[in-house]
């Protein structure tokens, strides 16, 4: 079966990471499940890519990674590819206690009615799945090449490829599991040859043991830093690592993998301001997400795994709309008058964070976790006022401030409610482009501390679990918190301070069997209508009608 890619043009190392290289193999079909038919592409064209050329060396490899990495960004573009609608992450960071569906939408409605909306035949569910599994393929691709004995290249360049493909595979794996349980299991490359129609659901513990050893594999070999920004590195396979011990109820291994993160200097938290705003007002939590400064070279210490994009690049572009889903619709905000007539004052602009839709939003729950001096909490992480930029109603001006209300609970399609700043970036070519071209932070050691937190915690060793927390709260000017006050809760909830919007939320509370309780908690939008199925998503019906000639099994209750 063919692999195709266009042509990449690589300037230097870091670039390289920025080219979106549809290598690998893109299309599960080899699987069976997708109903994508191929046409025969002509077998003398010049940026025809196939395996015998491709895998025949390490830059070969490297170009394959490229597309790995590619596929591994969509998590936060359009479900479709080149989308800019639909959010590729929204099934693990809403639906829980701090964020809901705030713009009305199909997909929205699932996470936020659930009932009725959450079944089977539901489109995006068919196309996170698909996505996933193309990843999978795509390393089980470079894995199974990388076995061939006739390559001339040293142990330790294909233990480096190896380490990179292995971890993203075990990545994929962690999104399977937490949102559909048992899940196929397959390691190694599906092709025309090898179609199955008789797959099995694989336990999640057996699932797991496959990932705990890509991890251990990538941790043994992956590097402490890199030169390429765009690179994994040692400490994302050891955070994840620490979570997965989590899950397994092995709170030890937990701690001793996270402490690998948090006592490596290279990994050191951002306690001082940095970078292109330095000069300005902010503070160092919020030094992370600015444009500019989310690499490692840029002055990111903290950051583990960093997202490329890059527009108009020869070879392709990678692209986000994690400010399209999460910035507000505040062009849309009504402001009455002296008059007593309403106009929609501020308009879209780069200065006011690009064009959002505003999708995604904080439940009051996430608003209110803050206190008043934490940097987490302020102006410069979260959108709580905007200034008119339009045509002001009467009795306003060009330059006066118009507060946002959220002395209430969260209602949906509501601009009149604060959205976080992370992902806040402004095309220079066209400053309300649905898409966003930013290296955004996707995993940093902020959040190893706080599993570190969590496994002192279920050691029992409360005063460990409150030295972790308050490495952040100090970061972030927050009031320390006492070893009497640390419970599962408190855990949860300084992660909401800490990672809202960032972390895979879902995820986070179904590993700590928190999720349905704490839906129905502190959602008003979801909590009323979520129930225990609803902890799994439904295996999608275009999987399970694909699986020709074995039965596969449905989630309870769909």
């Amino acid at each position: 079966m063919h692999l195709w890619c266009h042509p990449a043009i690589e300037k230097d190392k870091y670039q390289q990471m920025k080219i979106s290289v549809i290598a690998i193999l893109l299309l599960i079909a080899g699987i069976g499940w997708t109903g994508c038919s191929k046409e025969k592409l002509n077998e003398n064209s010049p940026s025809l890519i196939t395996g015998d050329n491709l895998f025949v060396n390490k830059e070969g490899f490297e170009n394959a990674l490229n597309g790995l990495y590619d596929e591994m960004r969509r998590i936060r573009s359009g479900s479709q590819y080149g989308s800019s609608n639909t959010l590729m992450q929204e099934a693990a960071v809403i639906g829980v206690d701090n964020a809901y569906g705030n713009w009305r939408a199909p997909v929205e409605d699932v996470f936020n009615l659930w009932g009725a909306d959450n079944n089977a035949a539901e489109g995006y569910f068919s196309d996170v799945f698909a996505w996933l599994y193309e990843t999978i393929n795509a390393a089980n691709t470079i894995v199974d090449r990388a076995q061939n004995p006739d390559l001339e290249w040293s142990e330790a360049d294909k233990d480096e490829i190896l380490a990179e493909a292995r971890c993203i595979r075990a990545w994929c794996y962690r999104h399977l599991t937490y949102l559909w349980g048992d899940v196929p299991l397959t390691l190694h490359e599906s092709s025309g040859s090898n179609i199955k129609t008789d797959w099995e659901r694989t336990p999640v513990a057996v699932v797991r043991d496959s990932m705990e050893a890509d991890w251990l594999f990538a941790e043994k070999y992956l590097p402490e830093t890199s030169q390429n920004d765009g690179k994994l590195l040692k400490g994302v396979s050891q955070h994840y690592l620490a979570e997965l011990y989590l899950a397994e109820g092995k709170p030890q291994q937990a701690k001793e993998m996270a402490l690998k993160v948090t006592q490596n200097p290279a990994y050191a938290l951002v306690t001082e301001r940095y970078g292109v705003n330095k000069a300005l007002p902010g503070t160092p939590f919020t030094d992370m997400f600015i444009h500019g400064n989310s690499n490692r070279s840029e002055g990111n210490t903290e950051a583990l795994w960093v997202i490329q994009n890059e527009q108009n690049v020869i070879g392709g572009e990678g692209n986000n709309i994690m400010a399209r889903y999460w910035l507000n619709r505040y062009y849309s905000l009504a402001v009455t008058g002296t008059d007593g007539k309403k106009t929609n004052p501020i308009a879209a602009s780069g200065e006011n964070g690009g064009r959002g839709i505003g999708r995604l939003g904080p439940t009051r729950f996430a608003l209110d976790l803050y206190d008043s001096t934490d940097d987490r909490g302020s102006d410069f992480a979260w959108r709580h006022y905007w200034i008119i930029n339009g045509k002001p109603p009467k009795g306003y001006a060009v330059g006066d401030t118009i507060f946002l209300h959220w002395d209430k609970d969260e209602t949906l399609s509501n601009a009149d409610w604060p959205n976080p700043r992370k992902w806040d970036f402004a095309n220079p070519i066209n400053d309300t482009d649905p898409r966003q071209y930013n290296d955004q932070v996707y995993l940093r050691a902020g959040e190893t501390w706080l599993l570190l937190a969590e496994a002192d915690y279920e050691l029992g060793d409360a005063q460990g679990a409150t030295d972790a927390i308050n490495a952040l709260r100090a970061r972030a000017h927050a009031p320390a918190v006492t070893a009497g006050q640390v419970t599962l809760d408190l855990i949860l909830d300084e992660r909401s301070r800490e990672l809202f919007s960032e972390e895979e939320r879902r995820y986070t509370l179904r590993r700590t069997h928190s999720w349905l309780r704490r839906t129905k908690l502190y959602n008003k939008i979801a909590g009323p209508h979520v129930q225990p199925r609803d902890t799994l998503l439904p295996i999608p019906q275009d999987v399970i009608d694909a699986n020709l000639t074995k039965p596969m099994p449905q989630n309870p209750g769909y």
